[in-house]
Formats: structure tokens, C-alpha cells, sequence
């Protein structure tokens, strides 16, 4: 077994932060040591727990959307590894999900990191990946750094998060959709004809 799949194991194993989950661990990532792709998104709903499947809800049909590629190559691990700044459903909050378990980027995400090196683009999806990842090169808020993509490339990308909730978001930033999104469509083309 390659130290990615032995690390992967060790992550589906994990129950570091059990006592703060209402439906248990269940962590859903998938990666592939020739992974160009990376997307780094929140954390799992209740849809995506009950799969174990990434982006398996409506979120997942508007970022395969916005990535212009459709379900066999999004879910090709070989490509395109996903890997969450939580892997388990942190629970309900007022106004939506809870935000990540912040367990899982400090015990898990260096290592894996570590065991992708052929990752040419990160997905940067919501503020919570685009703090860790950007630190202090982030915006003061979301549309900022979403707005100033173009500053973050060659190595990331950030996006919104591809949530229904976010319709008004959408609404208020025409341009993510008219600007953002094709430039992220040719790149994805581009790094993914390459594998």
C-alpha cells in the first residue's frame, strides 16, 4: 500500500473530534497521488454524510458547473483529489451548517498536502479555505478575495461557495459568473487535458 492510501485509511479511521459531531464521523475526501486538481471546500451537509460522496448534493452540481466537467471526471481521483477544511458533518447552526471542525486541517491537512505533488491549482471554496490556505494575503471579506482571483494564481483560486444559499450572492457579483467562471473553466481544461 503507498503512503497516500495508508494516510487515507488512517483519516476514514479518525475520531479525534467524535464528541462534537451529532451524526458521528463519517469523513468524505477523496485523492490520488497524481491529483492535479484540488478543491477545498467547508465541510460535508447531511446529504454528503449519508453518501460518503463529495459534493453530492446541489452545491456539487453547481461547482461541477462552474469547473465545466462533468461527474466521471470530477470524481477521478487520479485528476482531481478533494479534500474539505472539515470531513464530517459539523452540525446545524442558526443560519446553515456549523462551520469545520477545526481538527481536521491541524492533525490531517499537511500530511496530506504533502503526499499530492503533482497539484498544479487549488479550488479555494469559502472563506474558511481561503483563510487557512491565504492567510494574511487574504481580502477582508469573501468578495474581495473572490473578486481579486486573478492576484492568487497560478497556485489557487477562490471561489464562492456553490451553495443555493449563496443565490443572492450570485445576484449582487454578476461578474464571478461572467469573469470568474470561464477563466476557471480554461484553466481547468487546460491543467486537466494535461493528465
Amino acid at each position: 500500500m503507498d503512503a497516500l492510501e495508508d494516510l487515507l485509511q488512517q483519516v476514514q479511521a479518525c475520531r479525534i473530534c467524535a464528541e462534537h459531531l451529532p451524526l458521528g464521523p463519517r469523513p468524505v475526501l477523496r485523492a490520488g497521488a497524481t491529483a492535479k486538481l484540488l478543491l477545498v471546500g467547508q465541510a460535508p451537509g447531511t446529504k454528503v454524510h449519508a453518501s460518503g460522496k463529495p459534493w453530492d448534493d446541489q452545491s456539487g452540481k453547481r461547482l461541477r458547473e462552474w469547473l465545466g466537467i462533468g461527474p466521471e471526471l470530477f470524481y477521478d481521483a487520479s485528476k482531481v483529489a478533494i479534500i474539505p477544511m472539515g470531513f464530517c458533518y459539523p452540525g446545524k447552526g442558526r443560519s446553515g451548517d456549523l462551520p469545520p471542525r477545526p481538527e481536521c486541517a491541524q492533525h490531517w491537512h499537511q500530511q496530506l498536502l504533502a503526499l499530492l505533488p503533482d497539484v498544479e491549482l487549488t479550488l479555494l471554496i469559502g472563506k474558511y479555505a481561503q483563510d487557512y490556505f491565504l492567510k494574511k494575503s487574504a481580502k477582508a471579506n469573501l468578495t474581495e478575495t473572490v473578486a481579486n482571483w486573478h492576484e492568487y494564481l497560478p497556485r489557487y483560486m477562490p471561489l464562492p461557495h456553490p451553495s443555493p444559499r449563496n443565490q443572492f450572492w450570485l445576484r449582487r457579483n454578476p461578474w464571478f459568473e461572467a469573469d470568474a467562471v470561464p477563466a476557471l473553466q480554461q484553466l481547468v481544461r487546460e491543467l486537466l487535458q494535461q493528465s
